[in-house]
């Protein structure tokens, strides 16, 4: 019998859980507490640990002054808003006064997150201050919501229109900041893939196409990926625009990133179309020969679809790599995929 009771001590303990040990430490006054407490809960919802009892607690720590905080809070919050989405709405005017807050970092991070939760309760909220954001002083918060904006089509596309964001989009091509026209001109092709309706093109003509090569020597390289994608469904008026757009992306077909590269090939190709001047056709694509070749020498994948591209190309330039004709050459460790494009090619 003493045996039996001594043995009951192993069914209750003082120690409280993890869980218990956390919200405790969540709602500690010292700051740096409640921020290592939001860590280990973020810790242990990455290994798969099931975390949203703490939702509310975690919640509250939204309403600081600290980034590093609101962006552990934000980030547990796109994880758990779907399967708790009464009490995501309990984050509403977080966001709400967030997107009004004096640092623009937090404007854009209330934004972003916003678009990021595609709960339906949550995105009735975002409208107003996507609006604002689309105006915002700072191009920060600028380019954010135009990437934002985007990612509201996905989850509500009546939404979108009805607020006029697409019109909101295309005046932020005349934004003075190139990563602003950058990410404009990527949710405007992320909504064309989408939609088959003709409103949600980006709508190009000389001023734009202007505007868009201006930005592509300031903005990063998946910038100019966009824009270069864009700017391959311009039709030039006459031989003057095809010149104009060729001689601003030809210094593209030297960059490091085989995407840019390739992105600016097409571009150049279809703006060849326009030119009427046979020897001035032939001195351009002589031009492409060099970075076509750069592209073989890269991994295989790339050569792969460098190959593909290549096959399209000759077929309406044949001439364009006689000289080069030893590059198409199969190696030995060449991939399967790599060396029957290269005999297609020859």
């Amino acid at each position: 019998m003493m045996t039996s009771r001594s043995d009951a001590r192993y069914f209750t303990s003082q120690k409280k859980g993890e869980v218990a040990e956390w919200r405790d430490e969540i709602h500690d006054p010292d700051r740096d507490k409640r921020k290592n407490a939001v860590k280990k809960v973020i810790a242990a919802m990455t290994v798969g640990k099931d975390v949203s009892m703490l939702f509310t607690d975690v919640v509250n720590c939204g309403q600081t002054d600290s980034v590093e905080l609101k962006k552990l809070v934000y980030l547990y919050l796109i994880n758990y808003a779907k399967t708790q989405p009464d009490l995501a709405i309990l984050a509403v005017n977080t966001f709400v006064k967030d997107s009004q807050d004096p640092n623009p970092l937090i404007r854009a991070l209330a934004v972003r997150t916003m678009g990021c939760i595609r709960v339906s309760k949550i995105i009735e909220y975002l409208c107003d201050p996507l609006h604002k954001a689309l105006l915002d002083e700072d191009p920060y918060v600028r380019k954010t919501a135009a990437i934002c904006v985007a990612k509201l089509y996905d989850a509500g596309p009546e939404m979108v229109t009805e607020h006029g964001f697409v019109d909101h989009l295309r005046e932020l091509l005349d934004d003075s900041n190139p990563m602003v026209v950058a990410n404009s001109v990527a949710a405007l092709a992320e909504i064309r893939e989408k939609s088959c309706s003709p409103d949600s093109t980006v709508g190009l003509d000389s001023k734009v196409v202007h505007k868009l090569l201006a930005a592509l020597n300031e903005c990063t390289e998946w910038g100019q990926v966009f824009i270069l994608d864009t700017l391959s469904s311009y039709v030039s008026q006459g031989d003057q625009g095809a010149e104009r757009v060729i001689e601003r992306v030809l210094p593209r077909l030297q960059h490091a990133n085989c995407a840019v590269v390739l992105s600016a090939v097409k571009v150049i190709v279809v703006q060849l179309e326009d030119l009427r001047d046979p020897a001035r056709v032939q001195q351009l694509v002589r031009k492409l020969a060099p970075s076509l070749v750069t592209l073989l020498s890269a991994e295989a994948e790339i050569q792969y679809v460098a190959l593909r591209n290549i096959n399209l190309i000759i077929q309406k330039y044949p001439d364009i790599l006689k000289s080069e004709v030893k590059v198409f050459f199969c190696k030995y460790n060449d991939p399967i995929f790599v060396k029957q494009e290269k005999i297609e090619t020859m």
